[in-house]
């Protein structure tokens, strides 16, 4: 596609990036799934036929939301937040939401579930962003100008905590501090808030024996390598044995059956394994390359004076930032165990299509700040 002669719509490098992360991604799941999937579906390629699937909606969907101005999302945002806490409300109703281990977060489609958690950590920055420009003098001089988008990420924060997501709830709360922060909130506001929502966030683990059980677990994980050390100790293990240059591809002894449902969260333990350093080193770079290019769209739009693009841009690069920091930390041992996506590479529709939406709308971003125009 071009806009004139010589002249590429789409930004070359982040298409790179993003593309190539998605692709190593469906390597790695099918190489992680395929023993997992033997058993419980009779059919090695079960999730990498899904996850093919998932990529081709994802395709589609981005295809969509890059054809609508960056304007259209600074006017239906709140419509979008309200969807969002609409169907987070939705996925609570006993006999509606579909409860899998504990944890109630999905909403059954046919053959095909939606976790609404994947939907709000989307609208959650288009919001955030369209209220930082209507209200920037309010945000910078008033306590009201930030207590009003924190109560209502504060209901998000709630019903997710319901369902429970700890992890979607501080990568919501994360992102929007950090777009308050960009904001110029004054910094005694922004130390105070912090520290009452981390506060709060310690209360939680505190109080929850599952969650105080995995951060013990953390601190020690061969202190009960059959019970709640066990996720820990066989993804370091995984870890071990990729040394260098891994054990090859498809040659995991982890992923059979010692590493729980090794293509969610501990994909990137696997893909160590097999890939050993130098292949996660490699993937660690792949997302660096993708955020830092997200945040560089972010200062061109600054530049251009769509501020509303800017902190979209921003918000956008500290949620996949901070999703690959905790993915690759918890699988690591860096951090205590946590069930969140790997961005563009862990299994999962919600998760794959709304990666893929959110760097669309990075994509018409960048394209409108080098054309001079948002039509």
């Amino acid at each position: 596609m071009s806009t004139g002669r010589n002249t590429i719509a789409v930004d070359p490098l982040l298409l790179l990036f993003g593309g190539s992360l998605a692709l190593l991604g469906l390597v790695a799941i099918t190489s992680a799934s395929i023993g997992y999937a033997e058993q419980n579906f009779a059919n090695p390629w079960h999730h990498a036929q899904r996850h093919g699937f998932y990529l081709a909606v994802s395709l589609i969907c981005a295809v969509l939301v890059y054809r609508m101005p960056s304007i259209f999302w600074y006017h239906t945002a709140w419509l979008w937040l309200v969807l969002s806490l609409a169907l987070l409300a939705l996925v609570l109703v006993p006999g509606i939401g579909k409860d899998v281990n504990g944890s109630q977060r999905w909403l059954p489609m046919g053959p095909f579930t939606l976790q609404p958690s994947e939907v709000v950590k989307a609208s959650s920055i288009l919001f955030l962003s369209g209220y930082l420009v209507r209200q920037e003098a309010a945000v910078r001089e008033q306590w009201q100008g930030f207590l009003r988008p924190m109560f209502v990420l504060g209901v998000v924060a709630l019903l997710l905590l319901f369902e429970p997501d700890f992890g979607a709830t501080v990568i919501v709360l994360g992102t929007a501090f950090g777009l308050l922060f960009l904001a110029g909130m004054k910094l005694l506001h922004f130390f105070i808030v912090v520290a009452l929502s981390i506060l709060g966030l310690a209360g939680l683990i505190v109080t929850a024996p599952y969650r105080l059980q995995r951060l013990t677990a953390y601190t020690d994980p061969w202190a009960d390598p059959y019970g709640s050390g066990f996720q820990l100790v066989q993804s370091l293990i995984a870890f071990g044995r990729g040394e260098w240059f891994g054990v090859g591809l498809g040659n995991s002894v982890q992923k059979l059956f010692y590493l729980p449902e090794a293509h969610t969260d501990f994909v990137f333990s696997i893909w160590a394994e097999e890939t050993g350093f130098i292949g996660a080193l490699s993937l660690l770079v792949l997302v660096l390359l993708l955020v830092l290019r997200i945040g560089a769209i972010g200062r061109a739009a600054a530049r251009a004076g769509d501020t509303f693009a800017s902190y979209v841009c921003y918000g956008v690069a500290m949620m996949f930032a901070g999703q690959a920091f905790i993915n690759m930390g918890a699988s690591s041992g860096l951090l205590p165990t946590k069930g969140l996506t790997l961005p563009f590479v862990s299994y999962g529709g919600s998760a794959l299509v709304m990666c893929f939406c959110l760097l669309a709308i990075v994509l018409r971003i960048e394209s409108e700040s080098r054309t001079g125009g948002r039509t």
